[in-house]
């Protein structure tokens, strides 16, 4: 069936903070151990102003977020546990979070140039790379280039993975040209997406539990936060640019040749489980996992279950 492009849209675009019933922002990692920090540290890259969150000690691990989240919004409710036995970065890109948001063109070079400056300047050598959705795409296009060499000058090398992990990772381009590509004649039109059956309609396409979806607290808490982020006009950029089917990963995967999990929920009805099938045969020696009664944000749906499919991992 097709997906329509608002869906798809929806896609890449991550949830609000909260959990269903949950009146304040699931988000906020908890206070013990090696947790992660509550307040962002800011780092100047390319002249722009760039938040992220470092906590924990052990082998480095860097998480990159999808389109319309944030650091917080994507990992909040897994880092804490993630930063217990490992290093953790995970930065707000470019246009996101409480990150600089430029009016600019963005591709997914901008935010692999962007990662590239971000871990040099840190000075991370050997690290995990795991990215969601958008930061999914990303993170295999980035690990490409890094393993292959490819930099606009040698100053600029990527520092190398040498674990990645995706996680229903957007980027296969059947499916995003139905993102990108025309519409189809006669087709519905979508509710506005800033609206509250807008609002609806993505929650509901993202999560497999209803609960996220349904009831006018869920909404008005989804609406809400939808409106404060800032970050509309990256959205727009991103929707407006078909140039963005050149960036994706297909005829490239076998270059990633580096350990692989590949995380999917299972009734993710934004990109599809074949996408993560997609990704898994294209990758020499990858292993895909897939987390049952979960939708498009496994981490944010059901966050034991990822804890559990990524950690072993993650740790060997």
């Amino acid at each position: 069936m097709m997906i329509r492009a608002a869906m798809l849209a929806a896609a890449l675009a991550m949830a609000p903070l909260v959990a269903p019933g949950d009146g304040h922002a699931a988000a906020q990692p908890a206070a013990a151990g090696r947790a992660a920090k509550s307040e962002a540290q800011t780092i100047q890259l390319f002249g722009a102003s760039i938040k992220y969150y470092e906590a924990g000690q052990g082998p480095t691990l860097v998480l990159v977020h999808g389109l319309g989240s944030s650091a917080q919004g994507d990992w909040g409710k897994v880092m804490a546990d993630l930063a217990k036995t490992h290093h953790v970065l995970a930065l707000d890109q470019l246009g996101f979070g409480a990150s600089d948001k430029p009016m600019i063109d963005y591709a997914i070079q901008t935010w692999v140039d962007f990662l590239g400056e971000f871990l040099r300047q840190k000075k991370v050598t050997d690290f995990t790379l795991m990215g969601e959705s958008l930061g999914g795409w990303i993170s295999a296009q980035y690990t490409i280039q890094a393993l292959d060499g490819i930099a606009a000058d040698p100053a600029f090398a990527l520092p190398k993975p040498f674990k990645l992990v995706l996680c229903d990772a957007a980027g296969r381009h059947d499916t995003m040209a139905k993102a990108f590509g025309p519409k189809p004649a006669g087709a519905d039109a979508p509710p506005p997406a800033a609206s509250l059956a807008g609002q609806k309609a993505m929650l509901g396409a993202i999560f497999h539990d209803p609960r996220w979806s349904n009831g006018p607290a869920a909404l008005k808490r989804g609406f809400a936060w939808s409106l404060s982020k800032g970050d509309a006009w990256t959205i727009h950029a991103v929707y407006s640019n078909p140039a963005l089917l050149n960036e994706t990963v297909d005829g490239k995967l076998k270059d990633i040749t580096i350990p692989t999990l590949v995380v999917w929920g299972a009734e993710d009805k934004l990109l599809p489980p074949a996408d993560g099938q997609f990704y898994a045969d294209g990758i020499p020696g990858a292993k895909l996992v897939t987390i049952p009664d979960s939708g498009h944000a496994p981490m944010i749906e059901t966050p034991k279950a990822f804890l559990a499919a990524v950690e072993s991992f993650i740790s060997h």
